[in-house]
């Protein structure tokens, strides 16, 4: 595997290599078709491209041009575009089976062209499910996964009745309409003493030592084990909100313009809304369940009954009405304007509005 994925690699920059040389003498780059049928000829230049599985060095071919698709994609939308560059072996970790030449066993992969590999099959393929593809990665830590891509019919979920709004926080990492809340489990928070110590103790060890290179191992370990922890708790709570809600809103927040705030950006990563945001999204479509994204602006200014506005800087936990007397938690009182948003199809606000985000949420 380790071979297979250093081919792929060089693979991938000499395909890089010769569409920019092509472009520049000529102005025009070849197509993915033309570098797909050039394969043979580079697998007579370098054997040792003949012990990996064909459609394997296809999808080598298919990443470049897709990579080439969201430059020129960005370039035509104003975006930063982000030149295809090359890669090195820390930034090529995977390669994919887009068709066959993998099957799944007991407790056994088969890859073609590299064999039976033992495997941890931690939850077994639907049997209903058709499987599309297998993508093989390594991971900072050395560790090897395989993750197949599945065609399935949609799980038949119980109906609900029941609407919820999310407001998403730095505190509560998720406060309901229905005043229930989760506390933000601030996983890379608990883990910065350890990692700033591997992290130091990497830097005292020589370039290029093998000393090195099991520091930064170390280091990468750490990284790994708050994103797991992360990931397993996003899947948690999405699934929790899925299972009991018919209709979900969640508030539309542009994170990258937040972490822009020097003072709050490391909890706003650390919190990774958008990462929550878009498992309730796909859960729910895959369970039949309507999931909307609204509008942030003034719901936490808002009040929930009467609908007054006023100023609520962070330092105020509790909605304090003046004119109808509600008193509630600021997330519980967002949350409900979330949701009265989504239910009633709120048009999206405006260029004043947006202008004060920053300001309706915590």
């Amino acid at each position: 595997m380790v071979q297979t994925l250093r081919e792929c690699r060089g693979l991938y920059n000499q395909l890089l290599a010769e569409r920019r040389a092509a472009f520049e003498e000529t102005g025009k780059s070849p197509s993915w078709y033309d570098q797909k049928r050039r394969l043979p000829e580079l697998k007579e230049s370098n054997p040792v491209l003949r012990e990996i599985y064909s459609q394997v060095l296809q999808d080598v071919a298919l990443r470049l041009d897709l990579a080439f698709k969201a430059f020129f994609r960005r370039v035509k939308s104003g975006d930063t575009p982000g030149y295809p560059r090359f890669r090195g072996a820390n930034r090529y970790d995977s390669f994919t089976y887009p068709q066959s030449g993998f099957k799944v066993e007991k407790s056994r992969i088969f890859l073609s062209k590299i064999g039976h590999i033992k495997a941890v099959i931690h939850r077994p393929l639907d049997s209903g499910a058709t499987v599309k593809t297998a993508t093989v990665r390594k991971s900072a830590t050395g560790k090897w996964f395989v993750c197949f891509s599945c065609e399935v019919e949609p799980e038949e979920f119980p109906e609900s009745s029941e609407a919820v709004g999310v407001d998403v926080g730095l505190k509560d990492i998720i406060a309901t309409s229905d005043g229930e809340s989760v506390p933000a489990p601030k996983f890379f928070r608990k883990e910065e003493k350890d990692l700033a110590r591997t992290q130091r103790r990497l830097s005292e060890a020589p370039k290029g030592s093998k000393e090195r290179a099991k520091r930064c191992k170390a280091v990468a370990s750490v990284h790994e084990r708050i994103k797991n922890k992360r990931k397993n708790f996003a899947h948690q709570e999405s699934r929790k909100l899925v299972n009991r809600y018919g209709f979900i809103a969640v508030e539309d927040l542009s994170v990258n313009r937040m972490v822009k705030n020097h003072c709050l950006a490391k909890s706003i990563a650390d919190a990774a809304w958008t990462d929550l945001t878009n498992k309730i999204a796909y859960k729910a479509e895959y369970a039949g369940r309507r999931f909307v994204k609204v509008n942030p602006a003034y719901t936490t200014q808002d009040c929930s009954r009467c609908g007054h506005r006023q100023v609520m800087p962070l330092s105020m936990r509790v909605y304090d009405c003046p004119s109808c007397g509600l008193s509630l938690d600021r997330d519980t009182n967002a949350a409900k304007n979330i949701l009265t948003v989504g239910l009633h199809g709120r048009q999206e606000a405006s260029p004043l509005q947006e202008a004060h985000v920053f300001q309706a949420w915590e």
